[in-house]
């Protein structure tokens, strides 16, 4: 049956209604420059909050929370998009960003490897928002040139600090080492095309009195903070834990006198199995202090008493303490006023022996 010139006309406006509906919807799901650098932003600052909750090393971030950010980030930056640049469409890569967030999910058990994944994260996600910014500005000062624009973005995303091969590439030992060397060569007077008057032995001259220059006061930093800084890791090291010795907690602050004064306590109040118990672990206390006993949550008594039987004469006044501890303690058998005398002298003369064998 043939068409009607108002079927023919009909078809015809709903078939262009249809084209327009896609040219507008391909439009509207390509991202504008602006909010791609936006998103690029947004996830700069949820990775940092990231690094801040991993700097602190009396809180460590709740999973949780680290979830939360890292999905955040992912739908901020699909693995891939499109961006709108001046009317043409743009593909871009954000692959290597799942990715590596990946990585920094699955080393929830290596905290190191965390802040490194993080900060590798962070550094590529700031190149990206710094060339994204050039783009922008450029952009700004001429709207003319689509083609190049387009070129630009795309060289951008191939360069090597976003590159996802090359960024993974070296240490950040070696980025800093870089930088430093980047900054020094900063330093040096720009050599420009020799005039007729001009001495080529002065212009070396001054390069080298600069550079030395520069090495003494990189020496004089290192020579007057270094001290500072290594003193300030020795105390990070000294730094001691909560200790478990008999089944008994023992706060990170808490010393062999703290205890001793526990059990002095203890004996005036009556309990003197109690304070004898107090002593003995005191007594282990002050000597894994001067590292002649190794604490573990898991050793005896019997366990410290074999540790010193190379030390002839503190083993013989421990093994009294111990067999004192074992029957009052383990034995159940009530000391009496001069059974605790008895092991308080025992305790002085143990220590005595310990410093001195």
């Amino acid at each position: 049956m043939p068409m009607t010139p108002k079927a023919g006309t009909k078809s015809l406006t709903i078939c262009f209604a249809v084209l327009v509906s896609l040219v507008c919807l391909s439009s509207i799901s390509a991202a504008t420059l602006a909010d791609y650098r936006h998103r690029v932003s947004q996830a700069i600052t949820l990775s940092q909050q990231l690094q801040a909750t991993h700097g602190n090393e009396e809180l460590s971030p709740p999973e949780q929370f680290v979830a939360a950010n890292v999905a955040r980030i992912r739908d901020l930056l699909p693995a891939d998009e499109t961006v709108l640049l001046d009317g043409q469409n743009v593909a871009v890569d954000n692959a290597w960003l799942h990715e590596a967030l990946q990585n920094y999910e699955g080393a929830s058990s290596k905290p190191a490897m965390r802040v490194e994944a993080l900060a590798r994260i962070v550094e590529r996600l700031r190149a990206l928002d710094e060339r994204l910014d050039e783009m922008q500005r450029g952009t700004s000062a001429n709207q003319t040139d689509k083609d190049a624009d387009k070129g630009r973005l795309a060289e951008i995303l191939r360069r090597p600090d976003y590159n996802r091969e090359t960024a993974a590439e070296g240490s950040a030992l070696e980025r800093l080492w870089a930088r430093f060397v980047r900054w020094i060569v900063s330093l040096l007077p720009k050599t420009g095309p020799i005039t007729p008057g001009g001495s080529p032995f002065l212009s070396r001259l001054v390069q080298i009195i600069v550079v030395a220059a520069c090495l003494g006061a990189i020496a004089f930093i290192v020579w007057k903070l270094a001290p500072r800084y290594l003193s300030g890791r020795r105390k990070k090291k000294q730094k001691r834990e909560a200790r478990i010795v008999l089944g008994e907690r023992l706060e990170p602050d808490q010393t062999a006198a703290d205890l001793l004064a526990q059990a002095e306590s203890l004996a005036r109040d009556g309990d003197l199995r109690g304070a004898i118990r107090k002593a003995y672990i005191a007594l282990l206390c002050e000597l894994g202090d001067r590292k002649i006993v190794s604490l573990a949550q898991h050793k005896t008594n019997r366990d410290y008493l074999h540790s010193v039987r190379e030390r002839v004469h503190l083993y013989s006044s421990m093994r009294e303490l111990t067999n004192s501890f074992e029957l009052h303690w383990y034995g159940f058998q009530p000391p009496a006023e001069n059974d605790w005398n008895e092991f308080r002298n025992g305790y002085q003369k143990a220590l005595s022996l310990g410093s001195g064998s």
